[in-house]
C-alpha cells in the first residue's frame, strides 16, 4: 500500500502547530512540520511527533468499560447510555439537579466538541459545574470582565510587531504560548531582539525563555504584584504615562495616580525580592519603547493576587499606550468573532456560592478547589453523581490526596476520556471517545486568541471505526439521556437525529459564513470554510488590528482602571506591606516557596503513556539552588522529602543555579501510582504529585483559583526506605550535574 500524507493540525496543545502526518498501511510512519502552515510555517514541538503514538497506543479504549469489581469490562454504547440516562435521571429525581456534577478539562476546549460539553452543561441545570479554567486561568478571566466588560476579551500580544517584550510567569519557549497562540514562540522571542527590540523575563527560575532574553529578573514567588505596583508608580511620579491615549480610552485615571502614590520601588523591592534601580529601569525602558507589551500567564496566575496581578500588567500596558496598537496588548478578528457578542452573557458572579460560602461562582461555575469537599461533605446540595470530560482532576488539582475517595463514594459517576486515568479509575462507565487523528475539525477557539487571524481546517488521517463516537457525538448522546421522561420516549430519537445534523463542522461552517469575513458579508470572495479546506496550510488573514472599541462591554464603553475592588485590595496589600508585612507567612519549619515548571514534552498528564515523550532522565525533580542544597547538606541526584503543612512526597533532588536562591520548582501532572490505572508505561514511571502539597483553600482572593505557586515547603533528605526507584537514583548520580537545558 502506497504512503499518503495529510495535512491538518497538532491539537496536544494550544498552538496548534500545523502538521504532515504520513500513514502507510494504517501506520503513522511520520509526522513533521507543515511549511505551508499560515500560522506555525513548519515548526513542531516534540509533542507533536507523539500523535501518531496515541493513536496506536494499545492501552487506549476503544469500547465503552463498565465497572466489574476491582476492573472493567466491555459494554455497548446503547446498553451505556441507556444505564447513564437512568442512573443520572435517577440522582436528579432524588437530589435535585445540583446532585449532579460536572468537570471540563482542558483536552475538551482542544476541539470544537467543547460546544457541546457546554450545551450538557445548561442541560444538566446544576451550579456544581468546575473547569480547568480554575485550576489556571480564572484570574486573567476575570479581570477581563472587569476592565473590558467580557471575561473572552483577554488581551492577546502582538509579538511579531513589538519593540520589548517582558514576560512575567510564563514561558512560552516551552508552551508556545497560552492566551496567546504563538507556535514557534522561540523564534519570535528571537526575532524581536533579531530586529533591535528588547525581551526580558521576570521569573523566579532561568526559564528556557529567560535564555533567550536580552534580561532575566529573578523575582521572589508573590513578589510580581509588588513588582508591578512599584513600576506603576514610576511611570506616574515621572509623568511617564500616555496621558491622552489614557482620557480616550480609560476611567478610573486619577483613583489610580493616588493609588500607587507611595508605591515607591524602595519600599516595594523588599517584597518584590527585586532591587528599586532595577524595577525603575525597567519602568523606564517600557514607557521609553516605541512599542512594549507585558505578558503574564500562569505563573501568576495562580497565586492569590493572580487577579490584581493581571489587573496591573493590563493597567501598565494601557496608561504606556500600548493597549489595542501594534506591538502592544490587542485582540484577534476570528473568522467566527465570538468576543463580539460574548460581552452580552452574564457572568453570574456571586450568583450562587458552594455550601461554605467561602467561594462564590463565576461565569456560572464553582472553583475546582472546592470539588471533593463538596463531594464528601454531608448534607443538603451535596454531589452524589458526576460527569468528567476530558480532565484528570486527581493528579492535576488540589485535594489534600481526597478526590479519588470521593469519587468512590458517588452514587454513579461517568467519564469521558480516552483512558483508565487516575481519575476514571473510579468511574462506573467510561466512554471512549475516538483519536484526535480520526476527526475532522475546525477549532473556533483559538483564532480568538492568536498572534494572527488565520483560520484553518483540520482532516482526518484516519476513517473513524464504525462503531466509534466523537467526543460531541458522546455529548449529544448525554443531553439526550438527560430529557426527563415520558418526554424523552418520544423526543429522544428525534433529538439524537437532530444533534448528527449539527456537528461542530457545519456549526463552525455556518459561523464562518456570518463572520466578519465570510461570504454573507463579502460575497463571493467571502471566507468559507470549503477555501479552508481545500488550503495547504490554512488561510492567513492578516495582522492583529485595533478594534476594543467594537469589543469593549462595559455599560461607559471605556477600559476601567481602578475598580474599587481591586482598589481596597491593594490598599490592605500595600499597608501591610508598609508595615512590614510578608503577603505569607511560613508556619513553623518551612523555609522555602514552591513554584511549578513545566517540560517540552510533557502537557499535563497526557502523554506519559507515549514512550518517546518520557524516554530520558526523570522530569520529575526537586529544582534547587545550589546555596540551599549546600545548607541542607543536600546533593545532586539524590531521593528528597519535600513536606509542606498538607502533605509529603519525595522525588529525586535537581542542583541548579537557574533557580533563585529560597525557591524549589518541581512539575505537576506527574506520579502515575494509582492502582488500576491503565496506562502501562506512566505507571511505571517515576514522579509524584506535587499537588498533594498544595492547600486547596489557598486561592486567588477575586476569582478562587488554585494558589499553587508560592507554597510553603520544607526539603529533607529522604529516609533510606523511602518509595523511590532505585533506577532513577543511579540515572541521576550517574551523570553528574546536568543543566536542565540539555534534555530540553
Amino acid at each position: 500500500m502506497s504512503a499518503t500524507t495529510i495535512a491538518r493540525q497538532c491539537t496536544l496543545c494550544e498552538a496548534h502547530c500545523g502538521i504532515l502526518v504520513t500513514v502507510e498501511d494504517a501506520q503513522v510512519t511520520r509526522i513533521e512540520g507543515n511549511p505551508d502552515d499560515v500560522l506555525s510555517q513548519g515548526y513542531i514541538c516534540p509533542k507533536a511527533t507523539a500523535m501518531g503514538g496515541l493513536h496506536h497506543d494499545p492501552d487506549r479504549l476503544r469500547t465503552p468499560m463498565r465497572r466489574a469489581g476491582d476492573g472493567f469490562e466491555p459494554i455497548g454504547w446503547d446498553e451505556a447510555f441507556r444505564e447513564i440516562g437512568q442512573r443520572l435521571r435517577a440522582v436528579r429525581s432524588a437530589y435535585g439537579p445540583s446532585a449532579i456534577g460536572m468537570y471540563l478539562g482542558n483536552p475538551a476546549a482542544h476541539s470544537s466538541s467543547v460546544i457541546y460539553g457546554a450545551l450538557l452543561r445548561v442541560v444538566l441545570l446544576t451550579r456544581n459545574f468546575f473547569s480547568a479554567s480554575s485550576i489556571d486561568q480564572f484570574p486573567q478571566e476575570f479581570v477581563a470582565w472587569r476592565m473590558f466588560g467580557s471575561n473572552v476579551l483577554m488581551p492577546v500580544i502582538d509579538i511579531d510587531r513589538t519593540d520589548r517584550l517582558v514576560i512575567l510567569g510564563a514561558n512560552p519557549a516551552v508552551s508556545n504560548g497560552s492566551i496567546t497562540t504563538m507556535p514557534n514562540a522561540k523564534q519570535r522571542i528571537k526575532d524581536v531582539r533579531g530586529r533591535g527590540g528588547q525581551v526580558v523575563v521576570i521569573d523566579p527560575r532561568r526559564t528556557e525563555t529567560a535564555r533567550l532574553a536580552d534580561q532575566h529578573v529573578a523575582v521572589s514567588p508573590g513578589g510580581d504584584v509588588y513588582l508591578l505596583l512599584a513600576m506603576l508608580h514610576v511611570l506616574v511620579a515621572e509623568n511617564l504615562c500616555d496621558e491622552k491615549a489614557i482620557r480616550a480610552q480609560c476611567t478610573g485615571w486619577e483613583q489610580l495616580r493616588e493609588l500607587v502614590a507611595e508605591a515607591t520601588p524602595e519600599q516595594m523591592a523588599p517584597h518584590a525580592g527585586v532591587d528599586a534601580d532595577t524595577i525603575r529601569g525597567l519602568a523606564r525602558d517600557h514607557a521609553a519603547a516605541s512599542s512594549a507589551v507585558l505578558y503574564a500567564r500562569i505563573g501568576v496566575c495562580q497565586q492569590v493576587t493572580g487577579t490584581l496581578t493581571h489587573w496591573l500588567v493590563n493597567t501598565i500596558n494601557a496608561v504606556t499606550g500600548n493597549l489595542d496598537r501594534a506591538g502592544g496588548q490587542m485582540f484577534a478578528t476570528p473568522p467566527i468573532d465570538a468576543a463580539r457578542f460574548a460581552k452580552y452573557l452574564p457572568m453570574g458572579y456571586g450568583a450562587w456560592t458552594d455550601r461554605s460560602g467561602a467561594y462564590k461562582s463565576f461565569r456560572s461555575e464553582l472553583p475546582v478547589a472546592v470539588l471533593a469537599d463538596e463531594i464528601l461533605t454531608e448534607g443538603d446540595g451535596r454531589i452524589r453523581a458526576m460527569i468528567t470530560y476530558a480532565g484528570n482532576p486527581v493528579l492535576s488539582t488540589p485535594q489534600r490526596g481526597r478526590l479519588g475517595a470521593a469519587l468512590d463514594s458517588l452514587d454513579f459517576y461517568v467519564a469521558v476520556d480516552m483512558y483508565i486515568t487516575e481519575t476514571t479509575r473510579h468511574a462506573d462507565i467510561i466512554l471512549p471517545p475516538i483519536s484526535p487523528l480520526e476527526r475532522e475539525d475546525v477549532n473556533i477557539l483559538f483564532p480568538v486568541f492568536s498572534v494572527r487571524n488565520n483560520l484553518r481546517y483540520d482532516a482526518r488521517v484516519f476513517d473513524p471505526p464504525a462503531d466509534g463516537l466523537e467526543d460531541w457525538q458522546i455529548m449529544a448522546r448525554l443531553i439526550t439521556e438527560m430529557v426527563p421522561m415520558p418526554v424523552r420516549r418520544f423526543t429522544g430519537r428525534a433529538l439524537n437525529g437532530l444533534f448528527e445534523q449539527f456537528s461542530p463542522v457545519r456549526l463552525a461552517t455556518a459561523g464562518v459564513a456570518t463572520g466578519p469575513y465570510g461570504v454573507l458579508r463579502r460575497g463571493r470572495k467571502g471566507l468559507t470554510v470549503a477555501k479552508a479546506r481545500a488550503s495547504a496550510g490554512g488561510i492567513d488573514l492578516g495582522p492583529l488590528l485595533p478594534r476594543l472599541r467594537a469589543l469593549i462591554g462595559t455599560k461607559d464603553h471605556k477600559v476601567h482602571l481602578a475598580p474599587e475592588d481591586f482598589l481596597a485590595a491593594t490598599r490592605t496589600l500595600l499597608d501591610d506591606a508598609r508595615a512590614g508585612s510578608a503577603l505569607t507567612t511560613p508556619a513553623d519549619g518551612y523555609d522555602l516557596k514552591l513554584i511549578g515548571r513545566r517540560h517540552l514534552r510533557s502537557n499535563n498528564s497526557w502523554l506519559h503513556n507515549v514512550p518517546a515523550m518520557v524516554k530520558g532522565r526523570d522530569r520529575c525533580t526537586a529544582l534547587m539552588h545550589p546555596d540551599d542544597a549546600t545548607d541542607r547538606g543536600l546533593t545532586h541526584g539524590e531521593p528528597v522529602t519535600v513536606t509542606s503543612p498538607t502533605g509529603s512526597i519525595v522525588v529525586p533532588l535537581e542542583v541548579s543555579d537557574d533557580i533563585r536562591a529560597g525557591t524549589v520548582a518541581i512539575p505537576h501532572g506527574w506520579g502515575h501510582r494509582e492502582p488500576g490505572v491503565g496506562w502501562t508505561v506512566a505507571a511505571a514511571l517515576p514522579g509524584a504529585n506535587v499537588n498533594l502539597l498544595h492547600d486547596p483553600s489557598l486561592t486567588d482572593t477575586f476569582s478562587g483559583n488554585a494558589a499553587v505557586n508560592n507554597t510553603w515547603v520544607a526539603i529533607t533528605r529522604a529516609p533510606a526506605d523511602a518509595v523511590i526507584e532505585e533506577h532513577v537514583q543511579r540515572a541521576w548520580t550517574s551523570g553528574g550535574s546536568v543543566r536542565v537545558a540539555q534534555y530540553e
